[in-house]
């Protein structure tokens, strides 16, 4: 999946006028699909330098809450936690989801070689599928270039529906319901928009049926 989904950036890439090096590089560093979007969109359209890391940063913001929740379980390993801030330049959604699943049944000493382990496998992916979908770019169809980014968002779609807690499957369900609305407003703010009206109505709403069930 991981794999798929950067070929179609790739063909993007190259489409956009970024060269391998750059469109390899930007995977490896920037290591998110939106905020790999971004970047090459912004840059076709003769973007400021300082406007285009602006806006990659930005579309990426969703990695912090995420790291916030994965290092404490690393903390107890001091090999681990001297390298804390490369793992978290690592980090992926893909690479959370799997840690973060799996790690609470690992011990503490172990945690580490897995993380590096999975991330290792998900980062030559991404940049393998990238050079590929770069040097196929022109060769593949429009549509199937375009398809294979989507196969990212369909991804995190499978993740999320693993979830048991209640107060993530009302935000999923709340923000495939409002996400595309949104959309029809405001374009350029429907995600983050989106992200905080779901998620919030999530909490509410989770407090809410616990309270209710507290009182019964």
């Amino acid at each position: 999946m991981v794999t798929s989904s950067m070929i179609g950036f790739g063909s993007l890439a190259r489409e956009s006028g970024l060269s391998l090096g750059v469109s390899v590089t930007s995977t490896v560093g920037i290591w998110g699909l939106p905020g790999q979007v971004a970047m090459a969109e912004m840059f076709a359209l003769g973007a400021p330098f300082l406007a285009i890391v602006i806006a990659s940063s930005m579309a990426n913001l969703r990695f912090l809450p995420m790291a916030l929740s994965m290092l404490p379980l690393l903390r107890a390993d001091k090999r681990a936690w001297r390298w804390r801030y490369l793992l978290v330049q690592i980090m992926s959604i893909n690479i959370w989801a799997v840690f973060t699943a799996r790690a609470p049944a690992l011990p503490p000493a172990d945690r580490f070689p897995f993380y590096m382990g999975v991330a290792v496998v998900c980062l030559t992916a991404g940049a393998s599928g990238t050079a590929a979908g770069f040097i196929l770019a022109g060769s593949l169809p429009t549509t199937v270039t375009v398809s294979l980014v989507f196969l990212n968002p369909a991804y995190f779609v499978f993740i999320f529906s693993s979830v048991r807690q209640r107060n993530c499957i009302i935000a999923v369900i709340l923000g495939a319901v409002l996400g595309p609305y949104l959309h029809t407003l405001t374009p350029n703010w429907s995600v983050p928009l989106c992200g905080l009206i779901a998620g919030t109505a999530a909490f509410a709403l989770d407090r809410w049926f616990g309270g209710r069930r507290g009182h019964t």
